[in-house]
This record gives C-alpha cells, structure tokens and sequence, in this order.
C-alpha cells in the first residue's frame, strides 16, 4: 500500500483515508483502538482479534501438554455410540 496521509484538525480530529476504510471494513460510528507498541502507534478496528489474541485469552498459561490433534470424524462416531449405546 502507498502512503496515506491525515491531516488534523483544530479539534483534534482527523479523517481515515478511503483505501484504509475499505481494508477494515470502517463506515459510519465504527470504533477504532489506538496502541501505542515500541515507539510506534498502531491503529486497528476494535472487536477484532488476532489468532494470537485468542490463543492467549484461551490459555494464559500457554498450551497444555498432552493434548494433540483430534480425529474429529471418530470422535463424533465415538459419542454417537456412547449416547445411543442402550437404545
């Protein structure tokens, strides 16, 4: 992307170019966070969450051990046998 310049106002507002807005998805009302991160300010639509935000909120202590990937498929027939087992 090219460079995208704001001007602000007296008010201390200023307006969000039409290339970004079209890349967030930004109309009318919509809110935007403001991160300050290494000297550096980052702008993002708010209610969106990275996978690394999500996994961080899941398992603030970091992933447990012992528990890898899952066949879903037999794990489905598996309950389907327990639930229905004394039918």
């Amino acid at each position: 992307m090219a460079t995208a310049n704001s001007r602000l106002t007296a008010q201390g507002q200023i307006s969000v170019p039409a290339e970004i807005r079209r890349k967030l998805g930004l109309g009318p009302g919509a809110v935007m966070e403001w991160h300050e991160i290494d000297g550096e300010i980052v702008v993002r639509r708010a209610g969106r969450f990275t996978s690394a935000d999500i996994r961080q909120a899941i398992f603030p202590q970091g992933v447990p051990v012992g528990q890898g990937p899952v066949d879903t498929k037999a794990a489905l027939r598996a309950h389907a046998r327990r639930r229905h087992a004394g039918r």
